[in-house]
């Protein structure tokens, strides 16, 4: 189903055409805004820091990340991993030469960062209304200057769900003022409606937004002459007899030829929430997005289509991925799995230097460390290598892994003044409420003599991993049996890249691996 183009996913065919996802990453509950020339994108970055990435493009079809706007939030519970946690579904608008992003914490409240420009430094974090189970906000200005705020609620933090409410703010966006009023109940016609965008055309107000669930839902529209409704609905676009299901929550731009596109995420487990682009146009005062195969009104997505017409040809774009730290600084492409700290690492000479710390953790387990450094998944099919050179005390351990929540890694770990290699699990069985942490080859290990040591990951479609090691970085051994990942429902992430050293005895005696080169393919 999912090629790969000389390697990388490559959304533009070159030819006038893209092909669905635009992005194989996982860019959840993505929002999009066109400035000039320029288009922005923002995603849900939950745990993940620094956090709420921000991707430029020029034609809505290459998208290139510049920046992350949240650095860490005003909470010291995120020093150490909250998945599932973290900044929560974006929404990005320009107004009167500035540009706003507001996201929900799911237990914290409403949030908001700005800049005058999106390539440099966010603001700090501005607390807009502190409440639990307020989530998916969105930011409106309209046109005598009156600012809003429309959001949705979490039914697992306060007890109802399928409901939008619609607040009055102050106008500099950094307060409610009200206690907001329901505009949309979708209990009977829309449920689970979340994710609300709220736009103004000809007169009417549009809420646009997913319902029935991420991954069996649509799109739905509601307007109003009068922002408090009331709305009347309809659907626009449902997975049809496509593959794309969902699909889920996004973001609608117009261009200046007067074409329209929609951006949204499809939910493929393993791989995550993965961005799609869709043509979207205007009839008698609605949006129509994709395509109305069936003659009904309700529009399907495609999975290739004419590239929006921008006035030029973009410059094709591949995400950043390889990494031979010999910069001043991590590239965008790396997340730690909390809030970082400077303790966590050394970036000199050609090599990233991690810290063995030790962490919290009742079984030892990886996905509670903060010090693990990821990166996104960005092709269906991926062979990702690293050089290790090994400075370890005892009780440390360092690897690569293929992380989310759940986590898969090949690792050594020194016990006893000797080097072992051996694979490591977790799983989080989301039926019974209980973790699984298991050697996934029950006691294999193998002993190592050397100082340095070369691990490599395959990760087939859809989502088999097999693990390799090697001493010379040519000569790769397999490392038992391949397996499959299985995403985590309790994180809301698909599988990433991670590289990591720790101590497992709760102690810092000094002990850390350098990685070298990072290499994806």
């Amino acid at each position: 189903m999912y090629e790969n183009v000389k390697g990388k996913w490559a959304a533009d065919l070159g030819n006038g055409k893209y092909k669905n996802p635009i992005l194989f990453s996982d860019y959840s509950d993505p929002d999009v805004i066109k400035v000039g020339d320029d288009f922005f994108m923002v995603a849900s970055s939950f745990t993940y820091f620094p956090g709420l990435p921000v991707l430029h493009s020029k034609d809505l079809v290459n998208w290139q990340i510049i920046n992350y706007a949240v650095n860490r939030l005003p909470f010291d519970s995120y020093d150490v991993p909250q998945h599932g946690k973290g900044v929560w579904a974006p929404a990005i608008r320009y107004h009167e030469g500035r540009y706003y992003i507001y996201f929900s914490t799911p237990d914290e409240g409403i949030f908001m960062v700005h800049t005058d420009n999106p390539f440099g430094e966010w603001s700090d974090v501005v607390t807009v209304q502190a409440a639990c189970g307020w989530i998916d906000p969105c930011p409106f200005w309209d046109d005598d200057g009156q600012a809003y705020l429309i959001r949705g609620v979490a039914r697992s933090r306060c007890g109802i769900k399928s409901q939008l409410f619609l607040h009055k703010m102050s106008s500099d966006g950094t307060k409610l003022l009200d206690e907001g009023v329901r505009v949309f109940d979708g209990r009977i016609n829309h449920p689970t409606i979340e994710g609300p965008k709220l736009y103004k055309r000809n007169g009417f107000y549009y809420i646009l937004a997913p319902a029935g669930g991420v991954r069996t839902g649509w799109q739905m529209a509601a307007r109003s002459r009068d922002i408090y409704g009331p709305y009347e609905h309809k659907i626009l676009m449902h997975q049809g007899n496509t593959n794309i299901n969902g699909p889920h929550q996004g973001g609608l731009v117009d261009l200046d030829n007067g074409e329209s596109w929609f951006i949204h995420f499809q939910d493929l487990e393993t791989y995550g929430r993965v961005t799609h682009l869709q043509p979207a146009r205007w009839v008698d005062d609605w949006p129509e997005i994709g395509i109305d195969v069936d003659n009904d009104g309700i529009g399907e997505p495609v999975m290739e289509y004419t590239k929006p017409d921008v006035g030029k040809e973009g410059e094709l774009i591949m995400p950043l991925e390889n990494d031979r730290f010999d910069g001043a600084r991590l590239g965008n492409q790396w997340q730690w799995q909390a809030h970082p700290s400077e303790s966590f690492y050394e970036l000199d000479n050609r090599r990233l230097r991690l810290f063995a710390l030790p962490f919290e953790s009742e079984n030892h387990l990886i996905c509670d460390a903060p010090n693990v450094l990821t990166q996104l998944v960005h092709s269906p099919n991926i062979e990702v290598r690293v050089r290790i050179k090994l400075s370890l005390s005892d009780g440390d351990c360092c690897g690569l892994a293929i992380t989310g929540g759940n986590y898969y890694a090949i690792e050594v770990e020194k016990i006893g003044g000797d080097h072992y290699i051996k694979v490591v699990s977790y799983e989080y069985d989301s039926a019974s409420g209980t973790n699984i942490p298991e050697e996934v080859l029950g006691n294999m290990k193998v002993r190592i003599d050397l100082p340095v040591v070369y691990f490599k990951i395959r990760m087939d479609y859809p989502g088999i991993i097999s693990f390799y090691y090697s001493y010379d970085g040519d000569n790769y051994a397999l490392f038992g049996v391949p397996c499959k990942y299985h995403v985590s429902r309790k994180s809301w992430v698909g599988a990433r890249v991670g590289i990591y050293c720790v101590n497992l005895k709760g102690e810092n005696n000094g002990g850390y691996a350098d990685f070298k080169c990072v290499h994806i393919e």
